[in-house]
């Protein structure tokens, strides 16, 4: 059986990967004032930090709809036997019920709620090539998918709360409070959806040390693959931090640039550390 692959564009696997193993992705809108830009097509990350430098103003981003989804599939059906589409988290957008919506009137077409965003959703797409290549039959696979999400360390250290006040998952008193005391929260996916799991004091590159050895301390990982995701780079702590996963034993370190979605929330230096726990 030919199976295809398919994932929304926010699940930041870098581009030689999309093309060596023909992962098809389905681009989320980001309206810039009143231009419509597709993520990963025509906008980058600091297209939308000009942005926001420029007009104050925040991008703001659209789902896709139930008719998109559906011409997808029905499109990659024309050359597979069966498709997995890797949806962002369902608890965080439409996005996700939206495809499934849309793969009910297909016949083996299967929607994985990765319950993550970013290379979280990646290494579930990457582990989706691994089990294809072992030939195991489309039902088998899916459902290890399905365990493996809940298992998807997804993580990131935020430099600013700048972004997500404007975007509004952040009150203007926890603003200034992480201002003032220069707090560095941890974000980390829990059941789908992001929450606060620990704070930092101190600039970025200390803090982004510290982070990853405490996420490596409190959730021992399967060590078979790791992302470094950023939507900037923090030099030299980026490289810091590979060289330590590659000496800890990691079969591959990989490293990913955010798309614009994933980047209209988290803003500029924002990094996280992601793999599958044990």
């Amino acid at each position: 059986m030919r199976i295809g692959i398919s994932a929304d564009s926010t699940c930041d696997i870098p581009k030689e990967l999309l093309e060596k193993y023909d992962i098809n992705l389905m681009p989320i809108k980001i309206m810039l004032g009143t231009e419509v830009k597709q993520d990963g097509i025509n906008v980058t990350p600091d297209d939308i930090f000009n942005f926001v430098d420029t007009t104050g103003e925040l991008p703001k981003t659209s789902a896709i709809n139930t008719y998109e989804y559906s011409e997808h599939f029905k499109s990659l059906k024309e050359k597979y036997d069966a498709v997995i589409h890797f949806s962002l988290s369902f608890a965080i957008s439409s996005t996700g019920n939206n495809a499934r919506l849309a793969s009910l009137d297909l016949e083996n077409v299967y929607v994985i709620d990765t319950k993550s965003l970013s290379s979280g959703s990646g290494l579930l797409v990457l582990s989706c090539v691994d089990k294809i290549k072992e030939n195991k039959d489309i039902k088998t696979i899916v459902k290890e998918l399905e365990n493996e999400a809940k298992k998807v360390q997804a993580s990131f250290l935020l430099d600013t709360l700048k972004f997500l006040h404007k975007g509004g998952r952040c009150s203007s008193i926890a603003l200034l409070g992480a201002n003032v005391l220069k707090i560095k929260p941890r974000i980390s996916l829990i059941d789908g959806k992001m929450q606060v799991t620990k704070k930092y004091r101190g600039n970025i590159e200390e803090a982004l040390i510290k982070y990853c050895d405490d996420l490596l301390k409190e959730i021992s990982p399967n060590k078979k693959r790791v992302f470094v995701t950023y939507s900037s780079p923090v030099e030299p702590t980026r490289t810091i931090l590979l060289k330590k996963l590659q000496d800890m034993g990691f079969e591959e370190v990989l490293e990913s640039s955010a798309c614009a979605t994933i980047c209209t929330h988290c803003g500029r230096k924002t990094l996280g550390v992601l793999y599958i726990a044990e």
